[in-house]
């Protein structure tokens, strides 16, 4: 599977989200983090910059929904012109209905995990899902430092993903650098969240770049993906 890289505007200047959007147009996907202060202690954005960033910028748009009740929510963000929308199963009170509802809506359905909540009850849901997103700090912030705790449950959503023989993506998101990046694709992830790491570097663009080489050489070597 093809590396992907998700620059996440939650470290972008909020008063150039046009511009910052721009600045990493060789970026596979941009990274929406909502927050409603209620499931995660911060506020961040809603529907209508959604709305407005989509008209911005030609990359698809990945959403993160750190909400509660994203059961009534999440169609929105597909309607306002995300391609992926991400909620949380610890927020979804009928994950299965609310995963067909996106993808029938047109978007891509994934589902996210915070770092205590493990992936085995859900292994009967993934066929459910397209992409099943690992947190690898608690939700809430950026620039947290990586959780290297994750990595063996990275490894393990990567086996159960195998062994139904799914072509399910595998994201994370936290802390994710050019110092952790290799760790993750090894470990089993193929989709790469990155903030602090993009758009705290000089060239934003030339940091994807960067990290993408990074990934693929370390994926290229990875017993998961020699397997696949």
């Amino acid at each position: 599977m093809a590396v992907q890289i998700n620059p996440s505007i939650l470290s972008a200047d909020f008063a150039r989200l046009a511009d910052e959007a721009r600045a990493v147009e060789g970026a596979d996907w941009l990274h929406v983090d909502v927050m409603d202060n209620h499931f995660v202690p911060n506020l961040t954005l809603g529907v209508p910059v959604v709305e407005s960033l989509s008209r911005a910028t030609d990359t698809p748009l990945d959403c993160h929904l750190m909400i509660e009740d994203p059961d009534r929510w999440a169609p929105q963000y597909v309607e306002a012109g995300a391609g992926s929308v991400t909620f949380h199963v610890e927020a979804a009170a009928a994950p299965v209905r609310l995963a067909r509802e996106i993808r029938a809506k047109g978007a891509r359905a994934s589902m996210a995990l915070k770092p205590a909540t493990p992936i085995e009850p859900y292994e009967d849901l993934l066929p459910e899902l397209d992409m099943l997103l690992v947190m690898t700090v608690e939700p809430g912030f950026g620039g947290q430092a990586f959780l290297d705790i994750m990595l063996p449950k990275i490894r393990r959503t990567r086996e159960l993903i195998s062994k139904h023989g799914l072509e399910l993506w595998l994201q994370v998101d936290g802390g994710v650098s050019a110092s952790t990046i290799e760790r993750c694709a090894e470990a089993g992830a193929d989709v790469f969240v990155a903030g602090s790491a993009v758009y705290g570097a000089d060239d934003p663009a030339e940091a994807v770049r960067a990290l993408r080489t990074q990934a693929e050489a370390a994926t290229a070597t990875a017993g998961w993906a020699c397997n696949h």
